[in-house]
């Protein structure tokens, strides 16, 4: 699902062409049939060696980090676990629901918070993730896939960052219509200052504040709110591509390799409902409506409620139910 800032992009793909999105304009599902691609020979990737390092020595400093945790004060470890839900709803209810897949619109104070939050959670620009995740759903499980989930649960987590993109990924991404980012002042904004603002936000800002307000150490600040909470939402992220594209039922659509998994759900606030997800792509939700966990949902539909939110697109009851008795795998 994500794609961490830190480390070296692997090729760029045009800002724009004149294609499909991953989902069509009308808000129909780009995944019940994913183009594949023709029977290739397998194509050797080159090592990106520089994002290896970067990737090692900041799990390494999570890793450091967890032994600071005792001699923290309890504002400190609270105000990471805020920053951390921060840093998701810039991935979730920003990048991905918002700007990759257009499910609801959002007012400017809220893109602009969003956009912000998305800046602390360091995983790229909204315009590359979005870009990125768009063909994602559009060629899902190919070779175009950025994160391919059939070369394995380590590639799908985090070794597809440490190759360089395959050609599938760069040729057919010119192919998807991306003109909505581009015209998005806010996307384009923060495309522009993003290195900035990731310095802030990520970084400067969740160590300043216990250091400044309640006197905790820099040191611990430094290692717990911003390199541990960066960590752990790094990996919560990229278990939507591993662990819920190869574990738990397909209730939507058993054709299909996302699955629903509530232990993805809970770590990445309500984006482990894969397979409903990579069925109706275009439902605000992500998930059916209910008494799911879902912060994200809860969060949008707070916004809602304050006038900053409108035109929540949702799946029609018939169809999600016309489609588990279809292609549903029986679970529901």
């Amino acid at each position: 699902m994500s794609k961490p800032g830190a480390v070296e992009e692997e090729a760029k793909m045009p800002l724009s062409s004149s294609s499909s999105s991953g989902e069509g304009r009308d808000g129909s599902s780009a995944d019940a049939a994913p183009e594949r691609s023709p029977g290739k020979v397998g194509q050797r990737q080159e090592i990106v060696w520089r994002n290896v390092i970067l990737m090692a020595l900041l799990h390494v400093g999570a890793a450091y980090s967890l032994v600071l945790i005792p001699r923290a004060h309890l504002f400190t470890l609270m105000w990471a676990y805020l920053c951390f839900f921060v840093t998701a709803l810039g991935v979730t209810a920003g990048a991905h629901r918002l700007w990759s897949h257009r499910s609801y619109k959002a007012k400017l104070p809220l893109r602009i918070f969003l956009a912000v939050a998305n800046s602390m959670a360091f995983q790229n620009d909204i315009f590359e993730w979005a870009r990125d995740h768009r063909v994602h759903h559009k060629f899902s499980e190919t070779d175009a896939d950025p994160h391919n989930a059939q070369r394995g649960f380590f590639f799908a987590h985090i070794g597809w960052l440490f190759v360089r993109k395959h050609r599938d990924v760069i040729e057919k991404g010119r192919k998807l219509d991306f003109s909505d980012l581009l015209d998005d002042p806010v996307v384009m904004f923060q495309r522009k200052h993003y290195k900035v603002s990731v310095v802030l936000m990520c970084f400067v800002i969740p160590t300043i504040v216990p250091w400044y307000f309640w006197g905790e150490s820099l040191w611990n600040s430094y290692f717990l709110a911003s390199v541990l909470r960066y960590t752990i939402s790094l990996n919560v992220s990229w278990l939507v591509n591993s662990a819920a594209h190869m574990y738990g039922n397909r209730p939507y659509n058993k054709n299909i390799n996302p699955r629903q998994n509530p232990f993805v759900t809970i770590g990445a606030i309500g984006e482990g409902f894969h397979n409903y997800h990579h069925t109706f792509p275009f439902d605000y939700s992500a998930s059916e409506l209910g008494l799911n966990f879902n912060p994200t949902t809860w969060f949008i539909d707070f916004m809602f409620w304050l006038g900053l939110v409108t035109e929540r697109k949702q799946a029609p009851r018939e169809m999600i139910q016309a489609c588990k008795e279809r292609a549903g795998d029986g679970s529901f």
